[in-house]
């Protein structure tokens, strides 16, 4: 038997996103965790278990249009329908758990949304872990694939582009996980005009994140990084000048942190933030 369990959360409009549910005998807190632009809830099996071991309940949903959601595959209309999603599994894992408030882990693209959701309603999040977070990406879209992306948006909104990052030895050293991201037929290779345009309309909501009620920040970085400037996401979380914001950059190590040697080491130090908290 899996120690997760399936499930579906119904999102503001109706969709049915398929969501994984890891649930220990007595929580002691409550953990909302957002997968990346090409990844699913699939890819964060062994961090959330780690989590669910150390007394937290967890919640994985697979963002609509990607991992096993077929419907508008690869689509989102808006930046405004990604967040609403997003705090519709805060809500539903507050529900389902029990725990009035909840910490937040946002990996790669999903600390985009991570700190965007944050923004947008802050009211029951106790900490923010943001690993390798897209806030400042060094690799994106080409200046002629954004002036088609552009044009697509006023007569195809859903005609689709390749996501720039096809490369798996971006993400891991490890060439076992590598053929893994690369044979992974619930990884996602292209986005919707719209949702390239509603990810673009987020990174304003990110600026945001100054203005607002402070809150633990973790921040964890690969040395090795080849998809996101570490440099300029570490100054901007130094910038915020909270109580508690601590960073950890992990020597050697790619971006998707689940895949490399040093993992071990990273979900003890993800855990034991979370559970400072």
């Amino acid at each position: 038997m899996p120690a997760f369990e399936e499930m579906t959360v119904v999102l503001p409009d109706g969709y049915a996103a398929y969501a994984r549910y890891w649930s220990p005998t007595q929580p002691r807190g409550a953990v909302l965790y957002h997968h990346g632009i090409q990844s699913h809830c699939g890819w964060y099996e062994s961090s959330a278990a780690f989590l669910r071991e150390a007394g937290f309940a967890v919640l994985q949903v697979d963002r609509r249009g990607c991992g096993r959601n077929e419907q508008d595959r690869s689509h989102a209309d808006s930046a405004d329908q990604l967040i609403h999603d997003a705090l519709t599994g805060a809500a539903a894992l507050e529900t389902r758990s029990g725990m009035d408030g909840y910490h937040v882990v946002g990996v790669s693209w999903g600390g985009k949304l991570a700190v965007s959701a944050y923004v947008t309603d802050h009211a029951h999040v106790r900490s923010l872990s943001l690993v390798t977070p897209g806030l400042f990406p060094r690799v994106g879209v080409s200046k002629v694939e954004k002036a088609r992306i552009g044009l697509a948006m006023l007569y195809a909104p859903k005609e689709t582009f390749d996501i720039p990052l096809n490369d798996a030895e971006l993400f891991t050293r490890d060439l076992r996980w590598a053929n893994f991201i690369e044979t992974d037929p619930l990884t996602l290779r292209q986005c919707t005009a719209g949702f390239f345009l509603a990810s673009r309309r987020m990174d304003k909501m990110v600026m945001k994140l100054p203005t607002t009620r402070p809150v633990p920040v973790h921040l964890i970085l690969a040395e090795d990084e080849r998809i996101v400037e570490n440099e300029r996401t570490a100054e901007f979380v130094r910038r915020l000048h909270w109580p508690y914001c601590r960073l950890t950059t992990f020597v050697a190590a790619r971006h998707s942190l689940e895949f490399e040697e040093h993992s071990p080491e990273y979900f003890e130090d993800l855990t034991a933030f979370i559970a400072q908290q």
